[in-house]
């Protein structure tokens, strides 16, 4: 009797959940305008980030146009005093910072009106997700009002946009940096792992490792074909010190991290390093890309769009990456809460509009890059560099901490009086 008390026990429940929800209480509840409001500014909410995305790829667009081609397709004058009596002040150049400019004030302002947000039907969360027509002219007005600035002033702000620049970077390499680790982690084999799984962790491993090997080897045979190539050879060889000492560390017995997180972040850094020597000036004697001609075809279109596109991913992914800059990064989200930091994106928008400003015109306020070309000059290989060794710097340093901060507190526990 016990069994078969135990068996209509469910039912019976099972009887009174499904009455209950056919009673008018559960279909109010369950059609309450909260949640289906919710639901509503989630779905926009997602679809907002992509429309950002949109228009900050249009905005680079627009550089890009006014660098190369404004002084052409524009009347000649402007606003006398920002731009000079023949409009020369706003392009090239100074253009690409105007345009820079009006981008960083419409996220910046974004960034003011959303930081606060944290449910989905707030007003700041509405804002951020909708009111699409007067965010365009507040877009608009933006991206106008740099144009009526004078070039002394836009001069200054290129020179805070390059040090907001090297946030940009910074953060990007730390979003990049937590995303390797939450790959090593999920691939790596522990103690209730299958065998399927360190299979794919041991020939991920292996491909990345073979992917860097090959980088440094082309490198050599490309871009330091004889020894008075020193620069590219430091580069070169100085990456690879690199690679061993990340992968030493990687493996030594109070780190044991594996191979995977080493071999991923090898892979980035010979991609930082390769991409830094094709930086540097066409006609160098070491580079080997072709020379510039004045020309461009569709494999020079296709590069700077892919150049384009990668930018704004780049800011996109770091954008969306807040929760790699909390430090509780378990936090339960509940049905009201904002899938992302707004606030967070926004400001990673209006680096990203500084970034990108530096990517057009070099990293130089002075000389304007030439037609279709994007992140070439010394000063542009230079920053990649930098980047490079910052990113392994970072990297080294998250693999070393734990066990640095493991023997701190024993040391303190011995040290202890009992």
């Amino acid at each position: 009797m016990a069994e078969i008390s135990g068996s209509i026990a469910p039912v019976e429940s099972s009887v009174i959940d499904i009455s209950s929800t056919n009673s008018p209480r559960a279909k109010a509840s369950s059609m309450d305008p909260k949640n289906v409001d919710c639901c509503e500014e989630r779905s926009k909410s997602l679809r907002a980030r992509y429309i950002y995305a949109i228009i900050f790829f249009t905005i680079n667009l627009t550089a890009w146009f006014i660098r190369d081609y404004g002084h052409s397709v524009f009347p000649p004058t402007y606003y006398k005093e920002a731009c000079g009596t023949t409009g020369h002040d706003c392009f090239h150049t100074l253009g690409v910072l105007r345009v820079s400019l009006g981008c960083f004030i419409f996220f910046f302002l974004m960034f003011l009106t959303t930081f606060i947000a944290r449910k989905l039907y707030e007003a700041c969360s509405k804002w951020h997700s909708g009111w699409w027509k007067l965010k365009f002219f507040l877009l608009l007005a933006s991206m106008v009002v740099p144009f009526f600035i004078p070039p002394g002033f836009i001069h200054i702000y290129g020179e805070v946009a390059r040090v907001g620049a090297g946030i940009f970077l910074l953060l990007q390499l730390i979003s990049v940096i937590e995303f390797i680790r939450w790959w090593n982690k999920y691939w790596s084999p522990d103690e209730q792992s299958n065998q399927r799984s360190c299979s794919i962790a041991l020939f991920t491993s292996t491909v990345f490792y073979g992917v860097s090997i090959c980088g440094i080897v082309s490198m050599y045979y490309f871009y330091a074909p004889r020894p008075a190539c020193s620069l590219n050879i430091f580069f070169i060889t100085w990456t690879a010190l690199l690679l061993i000492v990340m992968m030493v560390i990687s493996l030594h017995s109070k780190v044991n991290r594996g191979l995977l997180s080493s071999g991923i972040m090898a892979s980035y850094v010979v991609f930082l390093c390769w991409s830094a020597i094709r930086s540097e000036p066409v006609d160098e004697k070491c580079n080997v890309q072709k020379p510039d001609n004045g020309k461009f075809d569709w494999t020079t279109v296709l590069g700077f769009l892919i150049a384009i596109g990668a930018i704004v991913m780049a800011t996109f992914s770091t954008g969306i990456d807040s929760k790699s800059f909390q430090f509780n990064k378990n936090n339960v989200k509940l049905e009201d809460d904002i899938r992302y930091n707004y606030g967070f994106f926004h400001m990673i928008f209006s680096l990203g509009a500084m970034y990108f400003a530096m990517l057009f015109i070099s990293w130089n306020l002075k000389d304007s890059a030439t037609e279709w070309s994007i992140d070439v000059g010394w000063a542009s290989a230079g920053v990649k560099i930098i980047n490079e060794w910052v990113a392994a710097t970072i990297y080294t340093w998250k693999l070393v901490s734990p066990v640095v901060k493991q023997y701190r507190v024993v040391n303190n526990e011995q040290t202890m009086p009992p």
